[in-house]
Formats: structure tokens, sequence, C-alpha cells
């Protein structure tokens, strides 16, 4: 299994940063051309390749029943700026090695298997994570998408223009009959498996997201000018709403009630100048539903008071509120009795991060696979999985993919 290894240090390359961080935004130009040399690998072994209107891809290696539902893989290939090189990618190409594992073993399956390489699962260019699962699944309409505007103020159409996708996008929405079951391959991106010594984790749950946008205008002035008690100072009530998001998230009943404030800018970012305005986004999640939804809306009251305490104007928007996902138990048997039959150790875990996955458990029947990763860091130009490590969880992603794929 060498050629995974070689594959995935070409892709980190086509990077919009230099190296060992990758930048890989969803519709750039290093999107366009690591997408080409993905399709290109998988054509290379004969798998047939199609794309939806809003770039998913699924390659294909056909079944002796073309009539019966796949059994699916796959993950992402964009990345956030500045990050590694394994997030998503170790599922895509993943996915390729372990039908090239199989050939090799002179398998046939009965069922179709397909790696499907999801367009946009982070949110850096639209803000919304996972869009091409959410329009897979039904969850985000044609219409809703239309309306997303990146950094640039560039729409989903316009950027479009410059791929040759096929259909049109109310084609994109997937029939409950297409998967039979769908196996996401992936790093943890914590530090459980590592800190155990395991090999694989079989995923059981994936956290449930929602996120907030808000908005605040208060009253700039200068700052030598302005004496502190008639102050409306936009970047205070924004660092005030930041340490509560950390607050609230501490004082949960769930342990797995994690919140992040991932963006906060003002206005107008000068040393001698009040903030007049200030912008957050705001990450809460928690894999209990009832949990993670108390929280949400105490942080809405939170905004709300300190809002008002200090004369501030603000807008709350909820960009989304999404629903755990429940693995599919024969699922999780499989991924386990392969692990067993590689001598293997493992661990049913939960997944606090979130994936492609989580929509695609709307579909069809769904688990995961973990391999540990170096310090549980993710997201960052250290993230990093030995060629051991992803081996392991290629095997044992082949072995579940011909376990599922007989029947």
């Amino acid at each position: 299994m060498q050629k995974i290894h070689k594959e995935l240090e070409k892709l980190a390359s086509i990077s919009a940063c230099p190296t060992p961080s990758v930048t890989r935004i969803v519709f750039s130009e290093q999107d366009a051309k690591a997408r080409e040399y993905f399709i290109g690998l998988c054509t290379d072994i004969g798998l047939k390749v199609r794309t939806d209107a809003v770039g998913n891809t699924f390659c294909r290696w056909e079944g002796k029943n073309k009539d019966l539902p796949a059994i699916g893989t796959g993950s992402h290939i964009d990345a956030i700026p500045e990050s590694g090189m394994y997030d998503g990618t170790v599922g895509v190409f993943g996915g390729l090695e372990a039908i090239r594992y199989l050939m090799e073993m002179g398998y046939e399956p009965e069922r179709s298997i397909e790696v499907l390489m999801f367009t946009s699962e982070e949110p850096t260019r639209f803000g919304i994570g996972c869009l091409g699962s959410r329009m897979l699944c039904g969850q985000l309409s044609p219409e809703e998408a239309l309306k997303f505007k990146d950094f640039d103020g560039r729409g989903l159409a316009e950027l479009l223009e410059r791929f040759d996708f096929d259909g049109t996008l109310d084609e994109v929405k997937m029939g409950n009959d297409y998967y039979d079951a769908f196996v996401e391959f992936h790093i943890e991106q914590g530090p459980i498996l590592e800190k155990e010594g395991l090999d694989i984790g079989i995923v059981t749950k994936i956290a449930a997201p929602s996120s907030l946008r808000v908005s605040l205008i208060g009253q700039g002035g200068h700052a030598g000018a302005v004496l502190m008690d008639k102050r409306r100072d936009a970047g205070c009530a924004a660092a005030e709403i930041s340490l509560a998001v950390e607050r609230i998230a501490k004082e949960s009943t769930s342990p797995d009630t994690v919140a992040t404030t991932g963006i906060l800018d003002i206005k107008p970012r000068a040393v001698n100048s009040i903030p007049k305005e200030a912008y957050l986004e705001i990450d809460l999640r928690d894999t209990d539903l009832e949990v993670r939804d108390k929280a949400l809306e105490d942080l809405k009251q939170e905004i709300e008071e300190i809002c008002k305490r200090r004369n501030i104007e603000s807008t709350v928007e909820l960009i989304n509120k999404d629903s755990p996902a429940i693995c599919e138990t024969k699922l999780i048997d499989a991924v386990e009795a392969a692990t067993k039959e590689l001598g293997l150790t493992s661990k049913k875990m939960i997944s606090r991060a979130y994936h492609d996955s989580l929509f695609m458990a709307q579909v069809c029947p769904t688990t995961m696979i973990f391999i540990p990763c170096r310090d549980g860091i993710s997201h960052h130009a250290d993230e990093y999985s030995t060629p051991e490590q992803i081996e392991k969880g290629v095997k044992t992603l082949a072995l579940t993919l011909k376990t599922l794929s007989s029947k």
C-alpha cells in the first residue's frame, strides 16, 4: 500500500499556501486541480466516474448485480486555510486504496462499491459546512444553496460556472435506495486512540452541530475623547459574548458540550478608535440534542442581556441546527469483525467533530472508521497519521466493504 502515501503527498502539494500547511478552498483553482488528480487515479483502474451539479464526485466499481443499491465510502478533499494533509483526504484516497486492495485479492463485489468525494465539507467558502452532503440528503434545497455568498460576494451559481459538472441542482438529491450502506474513513481528530494505544475507532454516534452569526452595532469614537461611562463599545460586547460562549459550555450538564467563537472581527480596527461594529461566528455542539439546544437558547438569552446592558444593537442569525447521527448496529458489527480478522485493537466511540456522514445517515445506514492522529491535532500543519496507521485503516475499510458488498 505504498501508492496512497505518495498520492496524499502529491495532493498536499496542490495548495494555495506553502507546505507543510495546506489550503484548498472549494471551487478554487487548487480544488479544480485536486479533483482532476483524483478522478485520473480512479479512471486509471477502471472506475466509472460522474459528478452531480454541485460537484459531488462518484467513482464506481461496478458489482455483479448493478440493480442492487451500492455500498458507499468517501469523504472530502477541501481544506481550511493553513490546515493539514490528512483531514478528509484519507477517507477519499483511502477508499480508492481499499478498492485497489480488494481488486488485488481477486474479489468481485456483488453490490457496486463507490467512492464519493463530497463537495465543501469545510465551511470556509460559505460559512456552512457539508454543502454537498446537505444537498444529497435533501436538507439543503437548491434555492437555499443559491442564496449563499462567499467572502468576495460571489454566489454558488457564479462559482459553478468554471466547472463542467453534470446535471442541474434539482437533481442532486439522492434517493433513499441509492446506497445500502455508507462507511466513512477518517482520522480521529482527537487524542483518544493514540492515548489508549488503539488501532481503530468505530463510531457509534456523531455529534449535533449548531452555529450562530452575531452582528453588533455600537457607537464609534475617538479612543481618547469619549469617557468610559459614555461608551457603546461593540468590541467589548463581543469579548463578553465570547467569554459567555466558553462559560455556557463549561457549565453544561454534558461533558460532550463544546462551544467555540471561531470568528471575531471588529470595525474600524484602529488602535485609537472605539469599535463601532463587531461580528462573531459561534459553533456549539453536543451528542445530546436536548442539552445542545438548551445551551444554544441560554447563549441567545445571554447575548440579548449583554447587548441590552451595554446599549448595543444586535442581530443573531442561526446558520444551522443539525441533529446527531446514530450509527447502524450492523455496520458497527461489520467494522468490528474486520478489525478482529486483521488482529487489530478497536474501541467504539463518539465523533465529536461532524462529518458528511452526519447527513448521509439521513439516507442510508452509516458508520465511520477512525484511525489515530498524533497528539489529536487536526486543522493544523502538524496533523499526522503514520503510514502504518493509515494502512490498518484502509484494510479495515476494505474488509468492511467486502462484507457489505457481498450480500
